[in-house]
């Protein structure tokens, strides 16, 4: 039987993770009393019941009872039952705006800020979160991502990546990305803006591609990225980091940016697959990737 506890800090998406779960085979149970855990191991486990894979919720609305949870790791380890925690994390401005779209209280802010709450709740479930054997921040995942990464868990049975890279191109003209870990200026390239015939096209066209990149400072510059990121993800990895968000950024955030962020994306992309093919010495892929192009669209938008 595969055993699974889904835990994690309050409006970082477990219920909707449990019904992806339920979707996916899994037996499932929400909020269930600490000390039935153990009980409810033996019964799932036992030769009367047809169960192969089980998921808890725990999580903070165990109130005192979580405490306990420690204990109960400890037990089920020492009798040698597998137990797999999944925790749901995210930043803690993005719970707060949760929190308010949906005018609910946090269930630790006793009447004071939504922040209050979140800061209590993050001590109280830290214990989890460090015995956890997969983390996934939701902090801006989309709900068909997060599906995505539980079936590479729990349907695919892939090796879980915990840090998850984000290659964004944005305009500095839009403001520098609030998220963005890491902001490359990429301006001191020659604009196609200004060429005739390239303003309305965008760095996914091939005539912008092969514009930004006959220059040679263009591919030493992606070569002196790619090296630096090499460098850091594994430190970032073990540091226990799970968003990593690169912003690359022109003026509009429409030619050179997008096609440099492309390229990035591409030559990461493609260590991803090599390493899967291939066991590497230094383990820089232990990570998942996306690419995304913030402000592409928004001189089409505003009609310019």
């Amino acid at each position: 039987m595969r055993f699974v506890i889904l835990t994690g800090v309050s409006g970082a998406g477990k219920s909707t993770a449990l019904k992806m779960m339920e979707d996916m085979g899994y037996y499932c149970v929400d909020n269930l009393p600490i000390p039935l855990v153990e009980r409810f191991i033996e019964l799932s486990d036992s030769a009367s019941t047809e169960l192969q894979k089980v998921a808890v919720g725990i999580d903070i609305r165990n109130g005192q009872n979580l405490d306990e949870m420690r204990d109960v790791l400890v037990r089920l380890q020492a009798e040698g039952r597998k137990c797999e925690i999944l925790f749901l994390d995210a930043d803690d401005p993005v719970l707060v705006k949760r929190y308010k779209e949906t005018r609910r209280s946090h269930p630790l802010a006793n009447g004071e800020r939504v922040d209050k709450g979140i800061e209590r709740e993050r001590k109280r479930l830290q214990f989890l979160k460090e015995s956890a054997d997969y983390i996934i921040d939701t902090s801006h995942l989309l709900t068909r991502e997060l599906k995505k990464e539980l079936e590479k868990i729990f349907v695919n049975y892939r090796e879980y990546k915990n840090l998850f890279v984000t290659v964004l191109s944005f305009g500095f003209k839009y403001g520098i990305p609030a998220d963005a870990d890491l902001v490359f200026d990429v301006r001191f390239l020659p604009n196609p803006y200004y060429v005739e015939g390239l303003r309305s096209k965008n760095g996914n066209d091939q005539e912008i591609r092969d514009y930004v990149l006959q220059y040679q400072e263009a591919h030493e510059f992606l070569d002196k990225l790619e090296d630096m990121i090499r460098f850091l993800i594994p430190h970032y990895i073990t540091e226990g980091k799970s968003q990593l968000v690169i912003g690359v950024g022109c003026t509009g955030g429409k030619h050179r940016s997008v096609t440099l962020a492309n390229e990035l994306y591409a030559r990461l992309a493609k260590d991803a697959e090599d390493e899967e093919q291939e066991q590497c010495p230094v383990p820089i892929r232990n990570y998942e990737m996306k690419i995304e192009h913030r402000d592409i669209e928004k001189d089409a938008l505003r009609g310019k």
